[in-house]
C-alpha cells in the first residue's frame, strides 16, 4: 500500500467508527482531547496523525488501533461484489494451500 492509501484508509475509517458510535467530530475531538479541527483534517487526509494522536482517537474510539488499517470503510463496503470475489478468491487460496500440504503427506 502507498502512504496516501493508508492515509485514505485511517481517514475514512476513523470517520465510518465515529458516525457508527453516533459520535459528531466535536464529540470525538473532546473525548480524545484533541482539537475538532486536528479531527476534521485527519478525517479528510489532509493530515496524517502521530502515534500519540492515533492512540488518543483509539482510546476515544474504544477500538484497538490495527482496526484503522482495516477494510472496513465505506468503500469496501459499497461494492458487495468486490468483496463476495475476494471472499472467493481467499477461500480459493485457502483450499489449493491446504491441498498441497495434504499431497505431501501422501
Amino acid at each position: 500500500m502507498q502512504d496516501f492509501e493508508i492515509r485514505m484508509r485511517v481517514a475514512e475509517n476513523i470517520r465510518t467508527i465515529r458516525k457508527q458510535k453516533k459520535l459528531t467530530q466535536f464529540e470525538l475531538a473532546e473525548k480524545s482531547n484533541l482539537s475538532e479541527a486536528t479531527i476534521k483534517s485527519i478525517e479528510l487526509a489532509h493530515s496524517y496523525p502521530e502515534e500519540k494522536t492515533l492512540s488518543q482517537i483509539t482510546e476515544a474510539l474504544e477500538i484497538d488501533v490495527v482496526k484503522l488499517f482495516m477494510p472496513i470503510g465505506e468503500s469496501f463496503k459499497k461494492n458487495k461484489e468486490n468483496t463476495a470475489k475476494l471472499k472467493s478468491a481467499i477461500a480459493a487460496d485457502v483450499r489449493n494451500y491446504v491441498n498441497e500440504v495434504l499431497r505431501e503427506f501422501e
